[in-house]
């Protein structure tokens, strides 16, 4: 999924990385708007979490293999617009420290996992949410969301690299798209399993379970660590 340098041309690069840069601070102003101080080192904690399960690859087929994205996680959690920059912030650290994606290609994968992936998932998880209240609904909602936020990411990957020129779209879309949709199970897997831990130890952790079906941001109860600013 990390895509590396050489793999995308001069106009892909700049052009993802435009929108990159633009969600990256658009989410920064939204979060100034309606989190307090304290959701900062709840967003660090879930960086590292994210940071560290993504070293973690687990086996598919045939010796291929996958890791956590951590896009659904990090939105269900604290909201898109912290979980964008969860994301950001730890495909950045990759990219110039680890060397797991390239710093030339790091506008592509930004706009891939940060925006697509992230934005995305929420998107499904806030749609299936709505239909109800019920226990089985947010987990299916977790579920479905953490899975499609793979397949989308590796989708719009796989268009990079065909517009690109690096490969023909047939082949980029069948090598990306199938193996990320059984990579997307896994990370389904996961996502549900720690949803469900902090659900069991620290409901109120998770800031979009209880929140109205009609916002994407919205209000928090007054009992929560983190709740909307002063006016």
């Amino acid at each position: 999924m990390h895509i590396p340098d050489g793999f995308v041309d001069l106009k892909t690069a700049v052009t993802s990385s435009v929108f990159s840069i633009s969600g990256f601070i658009f989410s920064v102003m939204k979060v100034k708007q309606y989190f307090r101080a304290k959701v900062i080192v709840i967003m660090g904690v879930f960086a590292a979490l994210i940071f560290a399960a993504q070293m973690l690859n687990f086996t598919i087929l045939g010796g291929t293999s996958g890791h956590l994205l951590g896009g659904a996680l990090a939105a269900i959690v604290l909201g898109p617009f912290a979980g964008s920059i969860i994301i950001t912030v730890v495909l950045v650290i990759q990219a110039f420290i680890f060397g797991d994606g390239g710093i030339f290609a790091l506008g592509a994968n930004g706009f891939n996992m940060a925006i697509i992936g992230v934005f995305g998932a929420y998107f499904f998880y806030w749609l299936i949410k709505k239909i109800s209240n019920k226990k089985i609904v947010f987990y299916s909602a977790v579920a479905f969301s953490s899975w499609i936020s793979v397949v989308l990411a590796s989708f719009f990957a796989a268009i990079e690299l065909g517009i690109s020129g690096i490969y023909t779209f047939g082949l980029t879309l069948q090598s990306m798209v199938y193996i990320h949709m059984l990579i997307g199970l896994g990370e389904a897997a996961i996502t549900t399993f720690i949803i469900f831990f902090i659900d069991r130890i620290r409901p109120e952790l998770i800031l979009t379970k209880n929140r109205g079906n009609s916002h994407w941001a919205g209000e928090i109860n007054n009992n929560s660590i983190i709740g909307t600013k002063e006016p």
